[in-house]
């Protein structure tokens, strides 16, 4: 499936956004296209904006805090001011280019309740498939929408498997919902380096979350690599946070490994996307092992040689390793910030290998 960049998501999106414009002026107002459409951008796009949390993130996720009623009630406070902000700028600016000719400058910049109406049920209905997409993922939403594993298919994916440590001695000393609380948070944590390198988060299992990209995007600017250190990276900036919330701040294992899978899309009621093959498991055993090499991020050989490393990550080649189910040894490589450990030049040389 073609990868679809975020200035082309942000491209369709404002593309929608004006054809409604369009189509209410034309509706209401005999055919203006033009203006139409810029009243539409002005208006909408904002409100996209907020709720992808590029603009307003702090209010956003303070709104996120409140019982669902009120949050509901926040929004459409922060909608309407928004859209009428957005409203005035565009009717001045049509104003002074002489595009509208307005009985006043009152009529001009005041959004009338009828096109509030509609902007809403434009925005919710974007809205509402965006979230939809986030909720399942990019690309499973892509993927159910056109049925593309209807019928099981074979492809090559990158898998990140990572899991937190002591989680149940943390729920033995505060109990079962507070350390949900605190995996919740985590998991919240995941989610923009996920998206920043075009992951997708496939499954929360437990204290574990499984990540996965199209091998040929998970190894293209070592994207998998950068997305684990890119989240350890975020914890430990937020370190103070988390001693203040939690009392401690999450350690993490994770591992990298990558091949051949079946995707299939299965269930009746409810529909997942699921993965079969050895290379789930392979990455499932390989994070396992972190306990046992006492290493917090491994890959395997095969995935890093594929790998040009970045350089802020370092290096360790553990040798081959057993892996339970496995009837073949696994190739197995520590990987750290370079600022942490120092690998050797032989040893880049050999994972820098490119792509």
């Amino acid at each position: 499936m073609r990868e679809i960049s975020p200035v082309q998501n942000w491209l369709l999106i404002a593309l929608v956004i004006a054809a409604s414009g369009v189509l209410y002026d034309m509706r209401f107002y005999g055919g203006h296209p033009v203006v139409g459409a810029t009243f539409a951008l002005f208006i909408g796009m904002p409100i996209i904006a907020f709720e992808r949390k590029v603009i307003l993130r702090g209010l956003y996720r303070r709104m996120q805090a409140l019982p669902t009623v009120t949050f509901f009630l926040a929004e459409i406070f922060v909608y309407e001011i928004l859209m009428s902000v957005g409203f005035a700028i565009a009717g001045l600016a049509m104003w002074w280019l002489g595009a509208i000719h307005p009985a006043s400058w009152v009529e001009a910049v005041v959004l009338p309740f009828d096109a509030f109406l509609y902007a809403l049920a434009v925005c919710a209905l974007i809205i509402f498939v965006l979230r939809i997409r986030e909720l399942l993922g990019r690309d499973i939403f892509m993927s159910m929408l056109f049925s593309r594993y209807r019928k099981p298919i074979s492809e090559e994916r990158v898998f990140l498997f990572i899991d937190l440590v002591d989680s149940t001695a943390f729920a033995e000393k505060h109990g079962d919902l507070r350390a949900q609380q605190m995996l919740s948070s985590l998991f919240a944590a995941f989610a923009e380096p996920v998206r920043k390198y075009k992951g997708t988060i496939d499954d929360y299992v437990g204290d574990a979350a499984i990540i996965s990209w199209p091998l040929e995007r998970g190894i293209k600017f070592a994207r998998c690599v950068n997305c684990i250190f890119d989240i350890i990276s975020e914890i430990e900036a937020d370190a103070e946070s988390w001693l203040k919330t939690y009392g401690q701040v999450p350690r993490l294992r994770a591992a990298l490994h990558g091949g051949t899978v079946i995707t299939a899309e299965i269930g009746v009621d409810h529909h997942k996307i699921t993965y079969f093959g050895d290379t789930v498991n392979t990455a499932s055993r390989l994070e396992s092992l972190c306990k046992t090499l006492n290493r917090s991020v491994l890959i395997s050989s095969d995935l890093a040689q594929r790998i040009k490393m970045p350089e802020a990550v370092s290096a360790e080649d553990l040798g081959s390793h057993a892996v339970k189910g496995r009837g073949q040894t696994l190739g197995v490589i520590a990987l750290a910030k370079a600022d942490n450990r120092k690998a050797s030049p032989k040893l880049h040389a050999s994972v820098n290998a490119p792509t």
